[in-house]
């Protein structure tokens, strides 16, 4: 596995080795000795999966701390544009984002560590999504802001009268709302 950094610390986009033929092809998608051997030594706790059509935006979401989750997210059917923002103060990147294309076919995956708020867009028709992740879900720690942040600025990949955002999604806070949430 190719463990390549992205410019935003410990946000590392990982590009298995694919064993192709006549038949079709093999990976690995997780292989902790691997993962360790790459400077990522998570004990991931739980597995999700999403099935979204095309225009579909999910996010941006997070868990606050103590309750934080690093979450490896790749996609199995479709197409996605997966997004990480640096939520930790601390960082040089803090409210900065970084975009890749998740796919089937590029079989990357991204590694999204607790501190970040992460979301995706739904580039093809359909696409199946899994993410590992390295603490449970609890729900009074969920946290959001508004997929189309004016400060933050991203590029979904998606026309906006296409985009299909939930009615949760659509009232999350902004990026100042939850810096000042956050410093508290």
């Amino acid at each position: 596995m190719n463990f390549i950094q992205t410019g935003i610390a410990d946000l590392i986009l990982i590009e298995p080795k694919v064993f192709g033929d006549s038949r079709g092809f093999f990976f690995e998608s997780y292989n902790e000795k691997s993962f360790v051997a790459g400077g990522v030594n998570i004990k991931f706790v739980q597995d999700n999966q999403s099935r979204s059509s095309y225009g579909v935006i999910r996010g941006l979401h997070f868990q606050k701390s103590p309750f934080a989750q690093t979450k490896l997210v790749r996609v199995v059917s479709g197409r996605i544009l997966d997004v990480g923002v640096d939520l930790r103060k601390e960082s040089p990147t803090y409210g900065k984002h970084y975009s890749v294309e998740l796919s089937a076919e590029n079989k990357r995956q991204l590694l999204i560590p607790k501190g970040f708020a992460h979301g995706f867009s739904v580039l093809s028709e359909t696409a199946d999504v899994l993410y590992k992740c390295d603490e449970f879900y609890h729900k009074e720690s969920e946290g959001g802001i508004i997929y189309n942040d004016p400060t933050l600025n991203i590029d979904w990949k998606v026309p906006a009268d296409k985009a299909i955002v939930s009615e949760k999604d659509l009232m999350q806070p902004t990026f100042a709302a939850i810096k000042a949430e956050l410093a508290v």
